[in-house]
């Protein structure tokens, strides 16, 4: 099934970078809002720039967000050392892919990140990319309709 992730996790903190390396993964490429920050914050966690720090130790790490306001993308950008890029068009895999080849990375050893089946994880498996689904970063603190949004679209997935 094209939309089954090849990992189904809670957060980030259950990535494996052990893991990872073993399966040969060149890049982690994340989706921005609620993926790795709060969404619409703009403001990354300290954790999570920590994060980043680390996986670019083994790994080029960007981010691929579907966001076209420049601003906001810039302020993500000035926050972070990783590559930050808007105006993606998820679940349209050719910015993923155009970044890819920008950097000589095949997609089979990369993975994509992200907190939305039919965007994130659609736009890595048309890639070619593994996939990690995640669960949203402020899932303990969104509304209940937006909880109930999220369940809604996970039951498209097969676990």
């Amino acid at each position: 099934m094209i939309l089954k992730p090849d990992y189904n996790l809670i957060s980030l903190d259950e990535i494996s970078v052990d893991e990872l390396i073993k399966q040969g993964v060149k890049a982690v490429i994340f989706d921005l809002d609620s993926t790795v920050m709060a969404s619409k914050s703009g403001t990354f966690e300290q954790n999570v720039l920590k994060f980043f720090d680390e996986l670019s130790q083994n790994f080029c790490v960007a981010i691929l967000s579907n966001n076209k306001n420049k601003n906001y993308i810039a302020k993500a950008q000035s926050q972070c050392k990783i590559d930050v890029i808007g105006h993606a068009n998820k679940p349209n895999p050719k910015t993923l892919l155009q970044y890819l080849s920008s950097k000589n990375i095949e997609p089979q050893h990369a993975v994509m990140v992200g907190d939305r089946p039919l965007t994130d994880i659609l736009a890595g498996c048309l890639a070619g990319t593994k996939t990690i689904l995640v669960d949203s970063i402020t899932r303990t603190t969104e509304p209940k309709l937006t909880r109930f949004v999220r369940f809604l679209e996970r039951l498209t997935i097969r676990r």
